[in-house]
């Protein structure tokens, strides 16, 4: 018996003639793994969250946000277990908000740790939110690196964009509620940085053409 398994593993080897719900590489089932279980971390944070918001539209971001984590983490599962095609493809999440900063520093009070949950603000609970989304988008980014399924790295690479969006509409509502500022350099000294690239190129790119 132990025989013909060394035989199918070693044809294996050779051939890739491996079942489809097997068709992973070892990185690629510890990092999808992660990103499972951050996933579930992210929307039981939200749950647990939820019962703390005082403001709609905080409220009305975070259920679209988890009921479209909720979509995309089975939508990863389908994939990861069977190797095959989701029965339910990647989404593209749409906020809300639109895409005006304002930029500037308030005065506003040091920030400081809550001595207990019922000093839970929309701040915080903002804050936290923000931070489980770009825990997530990082973990994608690592993940799908290291995968060697293609279809599981197409959903992982997808579901990458959909992250920055969910991070950006938070940022965007902290940023309105003056939560989270947003500093710029002086005027001069911003020209100097965005003035201090050229494009790339020149001569010795067109005679490299030229040859070709």
């Amino acid at each position: 018996m132990m025989q013909n398994q060394q035989g199918q593993t070693h044809q294996n080897m050779h051939t890739g003639n491996v079942p489809q719900n097997m068709n992973h590489g070892g990185h690629e089932v510890m990092d999808v793994s992660e990103v499972l279980s951050g996933a579930i971390g992210t929307m039981d944070q939200y749950t647990m969250l939820k019962e703390h918001v005082k403001d709609q539209e905080l409220m009305g971001i975070l259920d679209r946000q988890y009921q479209f984590m909720q979509q995309e983490y089975n939508t990863t599962l389908d994939c990861f277990k069977t190797g095959q095609d989701p029965a339910v493809p990647t989404q593209s999440y749409k906020m809300t908000q639109d895409n005006d900063f304002v930029y500037g520093l308030k005065p506003s009070q040091p920030k400081k740790p809550v001595q207990s949950a019922n000093e839970l603000t929309d701040q915080c609970v903002s804050s936290l939110m923000l931070g489980a989304v770009k825990a997530s988008a990082s973990m994608k980014t690592m993940a799908a690196m290291e995968t060697t399924n293609p279809v599981v790295r197409r959903v992982l690479a997808d579901s990458i964009p959909n992250c920055i969006e969910m991070a950006y509409e938070l940022s965007l509502y902290q940023n309105k509620h003056h939560y989270y500022q947003v500093p710029q350099f002086a005027a001069a000294d911003m020209q100097q940085m965005v003035n201090g690239f050229a494009p790339a190129g020149g001569q010795q790119m067109q005679n490299n053409n030229m040859m070709h």
